[in-house]
């Protein structure tokens, strides 16, 4: 049987005030295996976390664009 997505994020954009942090962000992330976001610093893996978890939807000027399915 093969994995179902878990997260589906289709055409993540978001941005803090006019500064573009996520563009054209794809990922599916399957169930039952381990994902690892790796990365420099400032490339926005903090950014998708907070994103996942809805943890930006009280910061004045953070905006969000696309799509994630749970």
């Amino acid at each position: 049987m093969e994995p179902q997505g878990i997260f589906k994020i289709r055409q993540v954009n978001s941005y803090y005030g006019a500064k573009q942090v996520l563009r054209d962000v794809h990922l599916s992330i399957l169930e039952k295996s381990v994902t690892a976001l790796m990365g420099p610093s400032g490339c926005g893996k903090s950014t998708l976390l907070r994103c996942l978890n809805r943890m930006n939807d009280l910061v004045p000027s953070f905006r969000f664009e696309g799509d994630i399915f749970w």
